[in-house]
């Protein structure tokens, strides 16, 4: 498999030192490290990159900044993309429907690691028992490395949604701090950002007699890089054999559920 890495930085890195492992042909795209295969200055450059470099699937791990515009730029290429970039999800709508329109495939993930994805499950689950006793309250706290760009983490707003999801007295996250009484309906979603760090993340259920804590933690980024080039090769597999249909956008949950 031919893959166009965009983004040549700690993750990208990574992903290629695995798929090279694997006996994937990695072709690098960044704005900022000249030691990339190509050096595209902005989305279009990327765009025609990952198209002149031949892949058959491009992976994102960039900036919150841009990764929209390289998602616009690299669908319209006919050619699948694989986002781990975060932060931009406030635009999930405008993403699906530039899918569909190029007829092309996406798979997003907040966290690629296989662990998270389980632990989401796990959460999702304690959820919903929790959510039967109205005695106990629910939190969210998450802690990366000082260089991540965006706060809260992709990975803890996904364990929120998947919370409200099953507790229904929760409707709004809240990732400031609060100055005043938080209200029972919200869901507080706090960050922290320290030293070098990959990620902690972490669930409360609090009552007056006790507290639940569920945590998962991040040893190393290797099972990010393996979990993205994973799905990689499923979305490229699936494509290629007609498994998958056109038009879609996938996440772990598709690829979890179809082993």
């Amino acid at each position: 498999m031919k893959i166009a890495m965009i983004g040549y930085g700690k993750m990208g890195k990574m992903i290629k030192e695995i798929a090279e492992k694997k006996g994937h042909e990695v072709k690098t795209i960044d704005s900022f490290d000249k030691n990339a295969d190509f050096f595209a200055k902005d989305s279009k450059e990327v765009a025609k990159a990952v198209k002149d470099c031949g892949a058959d699937v491009a992976i994102d791990f960039t900036h919150p900044k841009t990764v929209f515009e390289n998602m616009k730029e690299v669908l319209a290429t006919g050619i699948p993309l694989v986002v781990g970039t975060t932060g931009w999800y406030d635009k999930m709508d405008d993403v699906v429907q530039l899918v569909k329109n190029t007829n092309n495939n996406l798979f997003w993930a907040g966290n690629f690691s296989i662990g998270v994805n389980m632990f989401y499950r796990i959460v999702q689950e304690a959820a919903s028992l929790m959510a039967q006793y109205e005695e106990y309250d629910v939190a969210v706290w998450e802690a990366h490395h000082n260089q991540k760009a965006d706060s809260p983490s992709g990975t803890a707003i996904e364990i929120a949604r998947r919370i409200m999801q099953e507790n229904k007295t929760k409707t709004q996250i809240v990732d400031d701090a609060f100055r005043c009484r938080p209200e029972a309906n919200q869901l507080h979603v706090s960050s922290t950002r320290i030293g070098s760090t990959p990620g902690t993340h972490k669930v409360f259920f609090d009552s007056p007699a006790d507290t639940i804590e569920l945590t998962h933690t991040v040893r190393n980024r290797e099972g990010l890089a393996m979990g993205a080039l994973r799905a990689a090769e499923w979305l490229y597999q699936g494509l290629k054999n007609s498994l998958l249909e056109k038009g879609k956008v996938f996440t772990m949950d598709d690829f979890l559920e179809s082993k």
